[in-house]
């Protein structure tokens, strides 16, 4: 029952985070924490894992689609992510070590609260862009969103497309695709840490039979229709999305007090 709900939900989050460039970790990350099947630990895993696939399938149908990709930025970003989520990751075990499960759960919610009122204010209201170029600037760029993939478990987020749309002056389709590019360099790096450091033996990996199908899924609905929807559209659907995943994580932070 357990991996079902799990099916379900991944495949539903991924399209969507497909789409909007969010990755699905920030709707996959506190719907898994509502359903309270597993560890914190096991959650940023599973999550990680079907974020990781998904960015694969949708960089790959994105490319054989005619997509145009400046991979200086790509290399240099997702190089700065690399670093970043090797950070993210070796921050998260140590809290983990140092705190309960229930105060590392509600530093996570509280950091995702604020990515995405400030995804959400800057997506709804045009802030001023900066036009941004050059090596170190991608670089700077990849370490914030490589860390905060990683730390929060969340594969990217909402601050993935609006950090690229505010250094880069990006339009909205434009900085999706980059955000997917730059997860699967982050969430690598996280996957490449836990092999070498804790491993992969207290997670239940028979769950990846439903976690690694649903990306793949999501990966592919997403990436069609991306392909079909306007950047008016896209804009909307990232909006939403935003809003509902807060009401979910402030609930989820609620249910830690009571």
């Amino acid at each position: 029952m357990t991996g079902i709900l799990y099916f379900l939900v991944i495949i539903v989050a991924n399209t969507i985070g497909s789409i909007s460039g969010m990755g699905g970790g920030v709707m996959i990350k506190p719907v898994l924490d509502l359903l309270a099947r597993d560890s914190v630990a096991a959650i940023s895993f599973y999550s990680t894992v079907a974020v990781f696939v998904m960015s694969i399938v949708s960089t790959y149908r994105q490319l054989k689609n005619g997509m145009s990709i400046r991979f200086q930025l790509v290399l240099f970003v997702s190089l700065g992510a690399v670093i970043g989520g090797i950070g993210g990751n070796v921050l998260f075990e140590e809290l983990l070590r140092l705190n309960n499960e229930e105060t590392v759960q509600l530093i996570q919610i509280i950091l995702t609260i604020v990515t995405l009122l400030f995804a959400f204010f800057y997506s709804r209201y045009e802030w001023k862009n900066f036009t941004l170029r050059g090596i170190p600037w991608y670089l700077v760029c990849g370490l914030i969103l490589g860390f905060m993939a990683s730390f929060l478990g969340i594969g990217g987020g909402p601050i993935n497309v609006s950090l690229l749309m505010l250094m880069f002056a990006m339009p909205i389709k434009e900085a999706t695709v980059y955000s997917i590019c730059t997860i699967f360099f982050s969430q690598l790096s996280k996957l490449v840490t836990i092999a070498f450091s804790t491993g992969f033996v207290r997670y239940d990996l028979t769950m990846l039979w439903f976690v690694v199908p649903a990306a793949i899924l999501g990966g592919l609905l997403g990436a069609r229709a991306s392909q079909l929807f306007p950047a008016k559209r896209i804009t909307i659907i990232f909006q939403g999305v935003i809003l509902c995943v807060l009401i979910i994580n402030i609930y989820n932070a609620s249910r830690l007090f009571w």
